[in-house]
């Protein structure tokens, strides 16, 4: 069926947008997937902050134009489904990396990241990321962990002081 110009217009629009403001890119090809998945997987992209978009290649070239995500053109081919993450850089490679394992017919073909491109066999490098919280967390370990040590070492200096002085 075919689009009115106004219409691609406003597509090529709001892809771009949701482009500019998104920390991460991830395309997949999701022929074969039955609807009731498909249903599914959105519900799981709003709860995520994930926008999915099902855009044709022509006009999602044009929306990505100018973008850190222009490094994705040669994977526009064929049936293409976009996830941009808003709230957090992984959160899309999470969703599809998930996803894929319980759809065989799903294939993720790449991804971009402050404008580098990574193969799909790269896609753990942000599906790994840890979330703000898990950062937050690893860093007040690894704080908790170096204060525990200085707190031990002037207790032992402080040992070693009184029993020289005794």
């Amino acid at each position: 069926m075919a689009i009115k110009l106004e219409d691609k217009k406003a597509i090529v629009a709001e892809v771009n947008e949701a482009a500019k403001g998104a920390l991460s890119a991830v395309v997949a090809d999701a022929r074969g997937v039955s609807v009731a998945a498909m249903t599914s997987l959105r519900r799981d992209a709003r709860e995520a902050g994930v926008t999915l978009r099902v855009v044709r290649n022509t006009l999602m070239r044009r929306a990505v134009e100018g973008t850190q995500y222009e490094c994705l053109n040669d994977v526009f081919t064929g049936p293409t489904l976009i996830g941009f993450s808003n709230e957090h850089p992984g959160a899309a490679a999470r969703l599809f990396k998930e996803f894929a394992k319980s759809q065989s017919a799903f294939e993720i073909k790449a991804a971009a990241f402050e404008g580098n491109f990574l193969a799909a066999s790269q896609i753990d490098i942000l599906a790994t990321l840890p979330t703000y919280d898990e950062a937050i967390s690893q860093l007040m370990s690894v704080i908790q962990g170096v204060t525990s040590k200085f707190v031990r070492t002037l207790a032992a200096v402080r040992d070693q002081k009184e029993a020289e002085a005794a």
